[in-house]
């Protein structure tokens, strides 16, 4: 802990507003797809999907190892070179000319969010005390990552049709230079941990697995899943994986203590923040090209008929966020994800010609209420009986999960659906007029896919989750430290 910190209140304005910036950027760009496809000459779907896949998979990837480089070297100073890679990285993907560039500079975006996120969490539980001023601290926090969402996915659509894509990215510019000119005025420095307590070694082994599997998932839609482009990746990934395994059973400082996955609660929490995102990504992706695509909406039409989902999810995590001691949480995240489930299979039947209001509107509704649930209950059954030593731990793997689950899960989908559409439009002989259909066919086989992946988690949540019910004097205590949460949550 440090000593006393001066300006907490204004610590606490440039924490959000770097992580309003990071989750911003994780939705802004859905919705001007569209618009990057064309301006830039992304010849396929797959290929697309790789503008938001670079992104997630280089955020997941290197959380991890940012929250220990923030241990190692400072946590402001790693918040501020998050910043700056962010900033930098925001400029250049402006810039960009061709997909290549795009890509990669997406993956730099995700690097900065990397160094960001955790050093920013970890400067919040080092400054404000446990208790009431970090509860008051993360529910505003929380805020910030719901209205930052909506906010990305209506704004995104706004600057691409009034102004350009390219100030989806420029518009994040102003918001880094900001935070870190403040950053250097008034966040505190912590003292740094000694080098030999970090396992450079477990991080880079981990974050390598990961991103050769999701990159060799998301060349089966263009390559096949026989080719060695597909096969090489996998193979490396499991290679790195097993590496990664050996070292955390004999490293003296492991990254990932193996031991912590013996808790049922935490293995069947981050198990299910991996196959959730792998769902609700598709959503965004998809309907943001339905929409533009086949409803021939404009991305700012497209960007307001995806608010609902945001508005939604805030307002039942508020009133669940209420109720949830009193309850036991196992049925929850088993029901939740069904409902999830039920809106995903709700889109599998839009049609080309479609209504927002009874085709659309409804799976929003299911999807965002479902989401709602599933992030409030794991957070609590995954973290329930953690020590304070423990809690950084556990809050990476699910935010690990979270990020390489929605990648995963968005490169799988698009096996499917590409599969799909290519298939019948070699049965209409690529006649022109069969693009539309043969589009909407590959979006359906994907929400059936997706729905799959929250059946999936809604088992893990039956077989493998305990039952967690807090005594009565533990719910009088969280609900006054809730209360206090809550009444820094506008509207809430």
């Amino acid at each position: 802990m440090l000593g006393k910190v001066k300006h907490k209140g204004i610590v606490l304005a440039i924490l959000a507003t770097a992580q309003f910036m990071n989750v911003l950027d994780a939705t802004i760009v859905n919705v001007a797809l569209p618009a990057i496809q064309k301006s830039l000459g992304f010849t396929t779907t797959s290929q697309l999907q790789w503008v938001v896949t670079a992104y997630a998979l280089a955020f997941g990837g290197f959380l991890l190892l940012g929250g220990r480089l923030a241990d190692l070297f400072g946590r402001r100073r790693i918040f501020l070179t998050g910043a700056a890679v962010f900033a930098i990285a925001s400029l250049a993907g402006g810039l960009a000319q061709n997909p290549t560039s795009l890509i990669a500079f997406r993956a730099l975006q995700g690097l900065g969010g990397a160094l960001l996120a955790p050093s920013a969490f970890s400067l919040i539980l080092t400054i404000f005390e446990e208790g009431k001023e970090r509860a008051r601290a993360l529910g505003i926090m929380s805020m910030v990552a719901g209205g930052g969402g909506a906010i990305g996915l209506l704004l995104g659509g706004i600057l691409t049709q009034y102004a350009d894509w390219r100030w989806n990215f420029f518009i994040n510019l102003p918001i880094a230079i900001g935070v870190i000119i403040m950053a250097l005025r008034y966040v505190p420095e912590t003292k740094p941990q000694a080098k030999d307590n970090i396992d450079y070694a477990g991080a880079l082994t981990i974050t390598g697995s990961l991103m050769s599997l999701v990159y060799g998932l998301a060349q089966a839609p263009t390559s096949g899943w026989g080719s060695s482009t597909t096969l090489i990746p996998l193979s490396i990934s499991a290679v790195l994986m097993a590496v990664f395994i050996v070292n955390e059973l004999k490293v003296k400082n492991p990254l990932v203590p193996l031991s912590i996955f013996k808790r049922r609660n935490v293995s069947g929490g981050s198990i299910i923040q991996l196959l959730m995102p792998a769902a609700l990504f598709s959503m965004f992706f998809y309907l943001s090209i339905y929409m533009q695509a086949i409803m021939h909406y404009s991305p700012a039409q497209a960007g307001v008929a995806n608010v609902p989902f945001t508005i939604i999810l805030i307002i039942v995590a508020g009133t669940l966020s209420r109720k949830i001691t009193k309850l036991n949480p196992k049925p929850l995240l088993v029901i939740a994800p069904l409902i999830v489930g039920a809106g995903l299979l709700y889109f599998s039947r839009i049609p080309v010609n479609s209504n927002y209001l009874t085709d659309i509107l409804p799976g929003i509704a299911l999807m965002s209420s479902g989401m709602a649930i599933v992030f409030v209950t794991t957070s609590l059954v995954a973290t329930a009986g953690i020590s304070h030593k423990e809690s950084g731990l556990v809050a990476g793997l699910l935010n690990t999960g979270q990020q390489l689950g929605g990648a995963i899960g968005l490169a799988v989908l698009s096996v499917i659906s590409t599969t799909v559409t290519r298939q019948d439009l070699i049965d209409a002989h690529g006649n022109p007029a069969h693009i539309p259909a043969a589009l909407v066919h590959g979006f359906q086989q994907g929400f059936v896919a997706a729905a799959g992946f929250a059946v999936a988690a809604s088992i893990v949540a039956l077989v493998v989750i305990k039952s967690v019910k807090p005594k009565q004097s533990d719910k009088d205590q969280v609900n006054e430290t809730e209360a206090e949460a809550l009444a820094a949550i506008p509207g809430v």
